[in-house]
């Protein structure tokens, strides 16, 4: 029963409702064929709405016209004195008329003194660059001396050791002979050239030519050959 009450009372209200929705819709339909129908108010509609159009880009030609750029001018023109500022201020730093004759003579001084540094490098340079060649030069007879002196005494092995081998071969020879013969051609030779054979002759073999020899001549040989076997051979190390 409520809900049929409900349903009775909500009909009226939409249908009157409905009403006045239509009542504004032809409302605006008639105003509408009223505009088509009469040329001069749809005339005086248009140029009402041109000339609010028009207002509103006057106000905005106005709020961007002559007092922007006037501003933006002016602007330009600070900009542009503090720019020529900056630069006479730069021009007068670096003019060299507005300096002091004190300032004049330390940068010429200064001026000098740079001047007698690069000389002085130069010169250390060149100084430098010539005992390094000299240096190179040194270093390169040193190593031809070196050389040098490692084939001499190569030379002087080789020799060695011929005269050794000769010595030897001779020593052989009279080791094999009579004692008598040997002593007869001792006799004959020079001291040196006995000691360097009889130096080298076993003592087995060298005793009976001394026998055979004149005791002058032997005395003098048995001298010599004791105090040639005190002698260090050459190359021995000495210990003291």
């Amino acid at each position: 029963m409520n809900r049929s009450r409900i349903h009775v009372r909500l009909i009226p209200a939409m249908i009157v409702a409905s009403v006045i929705l239509l009542s504004y819709k032809l409302i605006g339909m008639s105003e509408a064929l009223g505009l088509f129908q009469n040329p001069i108010k749809l005339t005086s509609a248009l140029a009402q709405e041109d000339e609010k159009v028009n207002t509103g880009a006057e106000d905005n030609l106005k709020n961007d016209g002559p007092g922007d750029d006037k501003e933006g001018a002016e602007g330009k023109k600070e900009e542009d004195k503090a720019a020529s500022k900056k630069e006479k201020k730069d021009d007068a730093e670096n003019d060299p008329t507005l300096f002091t004759q004190s300032e004049i003579d330390l940068l010429q001084d200064l001026a000098e003194r740079r001047e007698k540094i690069e000389k002085t490098e130069q010169q250390i340079a060149l100084k430098q660059g010539l005992l390094k060649a000299a240096e190179t030069r040194i270093e390169k007879r040193v190593s031809e001396l070196k050389q040098l002196e490692l084939t001499i005494k190569g030379l002087i092995k080789d020799h060695d050791d011929q005269q050794e081998k000769k010595m030897n071969s001779l020593v052989k020879i009279y080791e094999a002979m009579k004692p008598k013969d040997a002593a007869r051609i001792f006799e004959q030779l020079d001291i040196d050239t006995i000691l360097l054979v009889a130096e080298r002759m076993k003592e087995r073999r060298l005793a009976p030519v001394m026998a055979q020899m004149n005791p002058e001549k032997a005395k003098d040989i048995t001298i010599k050959l004791s105090k040639l076997r005190e002698l260090p051979l050459p190359g021995t190390v000495i210990v003291q």
